[in-house]
């Protein structure tokens, strides 16, 4: 394995979502984890587990968690790790004998990640809820959509990765970093609502403020300023527009040949907005997406296609960064960040439950 986190070892209890990619970027970047599949189970995304690139880089092991020998099992292999990621609901580890208890009576300095939706307490901890449910609460979902329409879903990007996830990875890592300090390990506490209501502080700053109005497309963000939208093309299809900068500004201006416009409201006249975004609709109607592409190719407008996933996997600049590469037969993003002395690759496709067992016992001496 490569990878600043060469050496890690994480035990990774099956779940699915923001679970699986917290273990999968820490696989990423070059740690050894661990899968603690279910014994006789099938792929807990009801697919083929050889399709499921959250645990690409993972070896897997099966075990019965309802029989004392599969716990045993499990507290062996956290007291060779250095962390542990569970996403079950609040209880539920604990009732199997895997609880943090358990786990850090075996292994002290262990950091014992938990990720869930509604955090370990509180009126809703015990409930179920998905991504829509846990960024609605935290206040995010309400600004996404249109002026005049309901709140548009964000794919589960925002909650289950964004709040989830990636807080979950820092929080592990923050908590290894006191761990290696004290030789004490914690638990993580990792909520998606907490992490998500993180994710807004910008906008609660901006609304203290009173630069933010509490509802939708009506700010600088949210789509309600014309020169921050996004604008329909000949062929039906998109570009982005993200001059928030003046000179940005002048530069679309000028793309759009609307820079000798005598009569054109001005950038931040509030109350010229829905004219300037006719403006600018009526111009972006005039050309398909590629002829704009290439219009505004190499300026400082910031202006840009809106790309399908598919077609993003073949973007110019995005391969020459290496951003997408092929791995055992599938086209899927390559580990990020990028380090300059640990560079971090690929190690392996997804395992099927079970496939390594022995060989992980083996390696991390676990009887």
């Amino acid at each position: 394995m490569t990878g600043p986190l060469h050496g890690l070892r994480v035990v990774e209890l099956a779940g699915i979502g923001p679970g699986p990619f917290a273990a999968m970027l820490l696989a990423d970047l070059g740690a050894d984890v661990v899968r603690v599949d279910r014994a006789g189970g099938g792929s807990p995304i009801g697919a083929d587990p050889t399709g499921d690139l959250l645990n690409r880089g993972k070896r897997s092991i099966a075990v019965d968690l309802k029989q004392p020998a599969g716990v045993e099992t499990v507290l062996g292999l956290a007291g060779r790790a250095h962390a542990l990621i569970e996403g079950w609901r609040p209880g539920v580890a604990e009732r199997l004998g895997v609880g943090p208890d358990a786990v850090l009576a075996r292994n002290p300095a262990l950091v014992y990640g938990r990720m869930t939706g509604w955090g370990q307490h509180g009126p809703l901890a015990t409930t179920a809820g998905h991504d829509v449910d846990y960024i609605a609460l935290a206040g995010a979902l309400h600004p996404i959509g249109p002026a005049g329409g309901p709140p548009q879903i964000p794919v589960n990007l925002v909650g289950d990765f964004g709040g989830g996830s990636l807080y979950l990875v820092v929080g592990i890592l923050a908590a290894l970093r006191e761990a290696d300090r004290t030789g004490r390990g914690q638990v993580v506490d990792a909520a998606i609502v907490d992490g998500t209501a993180h994710l807004t502080t910008l906008l609660h700053g901006l609304r203290a403020a009173g630069r933010w109005q509490d509802r939708r497309g009506a700010n600088l963000l949210d789509g309600g300023a014309p020169f921050y939208a996004v604008y329909e093309t000949a062929d039906a299809r998109h570009m982005a527009v993200g001059a928030l900068e003046p000179q940005f500004y002048a530069e679309l201006l000028r793309r759009l040949d609307l820079d000798r416009e005598p009569d054109l409201p001005g950038q931040h006249d509030t109350a010229g907005w829905p004219r300037l975004r006719r403006v600018f609709a009526a111009r972006f109607a005039t050309r398909t997406r590629e002829e704009w592409t290439h219009h505004f190719a190499g300026g400082d407008a910031c202006v840009t296609p809106v790309l399908t996933l598919d077609e993003s996997t073949r973007d110019a600049h995005l391969a020459a960064r290496g951003t997408f590469v092929e791995r055992h037969g599938t086209i899927q993003p390559a580990p990020a960040p990028r380090f300059s002395a640990t560079p971090a690759e690929l190690t392996g496709p997804p395992p099927l439950p079970g496939q390594h067992g022995r060989q992980i016992l083996e390696e991390w001496k676990v009887r």
